[in-house]
């Protein structure tokens, strides 16, 4: 199939693209600068040198394509997320450009959307597995993903198949999260604030980026993306801490209600299921949960 994808450099982007090159399919997607228009090219994508807030040019753009891909965002550093500034342009990501390229797919043609979207929010679930008809509960300055999901149902609406990926937490060597939370480690803190006992759902870049393929043949509607088997917060520090070849990192207690309600989410308890996408597409993730994750980042973290 002719895909076109916004945000194909980003994070999660430039390990789908050659997942999907490499699956058959042809791929033109947006770069913003010639560096990043020449790493598409080497990748065997087509690179596309569009704004994602020129509606017309998006349209141009994405017209005669059979899918349309938004893995576009600009998810802020950790150290900054409690500030609502930083989601400005993640939250316009969501809105505006998610309107312009949901217009452009129905404009063109294509018969498929995927959306990228989050699984953060939902309310605390304890010990129980968390589902997508689980209860949503954001901070009002994040919200705007709910306004992309939206996006993706008007697709659907207009006789196409609109896909919502709600991703967990990603993590992987070249995520500045990643990277941010290997530090607080290599200190003997612990990066996943909130109670021990409650459960953190993460989804590594390789899985998160081999469910992109997978969606393009989900039906259409919202799924979880996330791994497998999630850990509590106890085991996750330990996982890390063995991978780095130390004693589990002490939590800062309180930490996770720094922000206030804005940061409050990640103290909750959300034991993610993603039985709904692996029974729709077969997709399963490679690394079940923490403990084969950060080894395998660990060791990438290390050889680069």
């Amino acid at each position: 199939m002719k895909v076109f994808v916004a945000g194909a450099t980003g994070v999660l982007g430039r390990r789908a693209v050659p997942l999907l090159i490499a699956a058959g399919h042809q791929v033109s997607a947006i770069a913003r600068t010639p560096d990043k228009a020449a790493q598409l090219a080497a990748a065997g994508a087509t690179p596309v040198t569009v704004d994602l807030f020129d509606a017309a040019g998006v349209a141009a753009a994405a017209a005669g394509h059979e899918v349309v891909a938004n893995l576009a965002t600009h998810i802020p550093d950790l150290t900054k997320a409690a500030r609502t500034s930083a989601w400005a342009e993640n939250n316009r990501i969501r809105t505006e450009g998610a309107r312009n390229l949901v217009d452009a797919a129905i404009a063109g043609g294509a018969t498929r959307y995927v959306q990228e979207s989050i699984c953060f929010f939902y309310l605390d679930g304890g010990d129980d597995w968390v589902d997508e008809d689980a209860v949503i509960d954001a901070p009002e300055f994040v919200s705007a993903f709910l306004a992309a999901e939206s996006e993706a149902a008007r697709f659907t609406e207009s006789g196409g198949a609109g896909v919502v990926l709600r991703y967990a937490m990603f993590y992987g060597a070249g995520s500045s999260h990643t990277t941010t939370q290997l530090g607080l480690a290599r200190k003997g803190i612990s990066p996943f604030p909130g109670p021990k006992d409650g459960y953190q759902t993460f989804i590594h870049l390789d899985d998160a980026a081999a469910a992109v393929v997978a969606a393009l043949k989900a039906p259409a509607g919202v799924y979880n993306i996330s791994e497998n088997d999630p850990l509590t917060r106890r085991d996750l520090a330990a996982a890390l801490g063995a991978a780095l070849g130390k004693r589990r990192g002490i939590a800062i207690p309180g930490a996770s209600r720094v922000g206030g309600k804005k940061t409050a989410y990640l103290a909750r308890s959300t034991r993610i299921s993603n039985q709904r996408f692996r029974d729709a597409t077969g997709w399963s993730s490679t690394y079940p949960n923490g403990r084969e994750g950060w080894k395998q980042v660990v060791a990438e973290d290390a050889a680069s």
